[in-house]
């Protein structure tokens, strides 16, 4: 039996306000004439930046390519002058979603798209009901009708993601199926939002120089932690003793 896995998920991406943009940015190709022989061609990289101002475009069906970055940003700007932002990145193979026309696909409508970006409102919180298990055939909500051309140019927005993949039960799957390279999801990463690495500001960073001793704990704290760790069980060494 084949199992089409979909999740849907409702994210609440503003970055730092409630007026936020959608934009997306990839690269293309421009061909142009070689300096040293301009007979010929060379195909230059360029970056694109589009905003993204209505729902319409901003729902991208299963198996229809996504912008290789697109985020939500904010009016307000980083230290270098960029939008403060926050990037939606999918991890998901492409699942598989029932046909259109089925009397079922209406109250699953969710299922049709990998990312849409609305606007947050009160009475768009979730993409389907609990009450669809007794009755699917006549929903009292669709996630599609969500979807009206609104604009989205500094609005209050919101991002439905659905991460799925297609799994078909085999021999491995005896007696537990396997994480690995199961994964789906995504990440809502700071894209310009912050002016450096905010990773160097961790408490927990270490940094020595050559010549230092790096499991002294005045130079390395991280090197103590078994002795600070009141937390930490003491356990016994532990031996393999093979099968």
């Amino acid at each position: 039996m084949q199992w089409p896995c979909l999740a849907g998920f409702l994210s609440s991406a503003s970055a730092a306000r409630l007026k936020n943009w959608v934009v997306a940015e990839d690269v293309v190709f421009k061909p142009v004439a070689a300096p040293w022989s301009p007979e010929h061609q060379l195909q230059r990289p360029q970056l694109t930046r589009q905003v993204l101002g209505r729902e319409d475009l901003t729902a991208f069906s299963l198996g229809k390519p996504l912008p290789r970055y697109l985020y939500l940003a904010g009016n307000q700007t980083n230290a270098w002058g960029h939008q403060r932002g926050y990037r939606i990145q999918i991890h998901s193979p492409l699942g598989i979603h029932m046909p259109l026309e089925s009397d079922m696909e209406r109250a699953l409508s969710w299922g049709r798209y990998q990312l849409v970006v609305t606007r947050r409102k009160e009475e768009e919180s979730q993409s389907s009901s609990i009450y669809y298990q007794n009755d699917i055939w006549t929903p009292t909500m669709a996630f599609a009708d969500f979807i009206n051309n609104e604009t989205l140019l500094g609005e209050d927005l919101v991002a439905w993601v659905t991460a799925s993949f297609l799994h078909i039960p085999h021999a491995e799957d005896v007696p537990n199926t396997v994480t690995l390279g199961n994964r789906v999801g995504f990440l809502l990463r700071p894209y310009n939002f912050f002016d450096e690495d905010p990773s160097i500001f961790s408490p927990g960073s270490v940094y020595f120089e050559k010549g230092q001793d790096a499991g002294l704990c005045s130079v390395n704290p991280v090197a103590c932690i078994p002795h600070l760790a009141a937390c930490v069980p003491d356990l016994p060494p532990f031996f393999y003793q093979d099968f």
